[in-house]
């Protein structure tokens, strides 16, 4: 790239940070800690605010890479709204998993971007071990959005999910314990197969001796055996 094209990537970037300070409140970035959100990088700005102007700009994987870079709230979740699922790399994912440091952001690329890439299901077996917070709470949102967004894939991955759950479900940390949760519910929604597998997980928990795990199964167990799923799953 030329001297030229650095110097409009940098002022594009400054713009778009610029942008966000000005769409910024006190009193937002002060409810963020209701939400467990730091907000000591952060402007507040809403997130319908952040992708209506992601929208406008369009798709920029380099512009992206550059708001990342910023380390600001609210320029990575654009980042996330703004990067090409195609252009990702395993690498990049990688970097950016290791900077997250909250469930939004995580989450946010888990759904918004990643679940739409080729190495989603690589990464989501990868980070399951994984000892970091937040790389570990990746490996299950990404499970978690598979299961709602990923339409054509088969049982077999999924199931394969439900067994890194429950090797994970002990893991006490807040936002680890509740990303294996939502993983094991959602993957127990797809279909009536998957739901029959999901529940045999959840009772495995439920009689667990571990606290974590206990909770995770008899909190699924609830979901996946009430009426409001049976009834969906049987209208299929």
């Amino acid at each position: 790239m030329t001297n030229g094209g650095n110097r409009m990537s940098s002022d594009q970037t400054q713009a778009v940070v610029d942008w966000l300070k000005s769409q910024g409140t006190k009193a937002a970035r002060d409810g963020m800690a209701r939400f467990a959100i730091p907000s000591d990088r952060a402007f507040g700005v809403s997130v319908g605010t952040m992708r209506k102007e992601a929208r406008r700009l369009g798709r920029d994987h380099d512009l992206a890479q550059a708001l990342w870079g910023t380390g600001w709230y609210e320029a990575r979740m654009m980042a996330i709204f703004l990067a090409e699922p195609a252009w990702v790399t395993p690498a990049q994912m990688e970097r950016w998993a290791g900077d997250f440091d909250n469930w939004a952001v995580c989450d946010t690329a888990c759904f918004h971007l990643w679940d739409h890439t080729a190495h989603a299901w690589a990464k989501a077996e990868q980070w399951a071990d994984r000892p970091e917070e937040f790389v570990r709470r990746a490996a299950f949102a990404l499970i978690w959005a598979l299961s709602v967004h990923d339409r054509k894939a088969a049982d077999a991955p999924f199931v394969q999910g439900l067994a890194r759950i429950e090797a994970a479900a002990t893991d006490e940390r807040n936002f680890v314990k509740k990303a294996v949760n939502m993983a094991l519910r959602a993957i127990g929604k797809r279909n009536p197969a998957l739901n029959a597998a999901a529940v045999a997980s959840a009772r495995r928990l439920a009689a667990s001796t571990d606290t974590t795990a206990r909770w995770v199964g008899k909190d699924a167990l609830r979901e996946l055996t009430g009426a409001a799923v049976t009834k969906r799953l049987a209208a299929r």
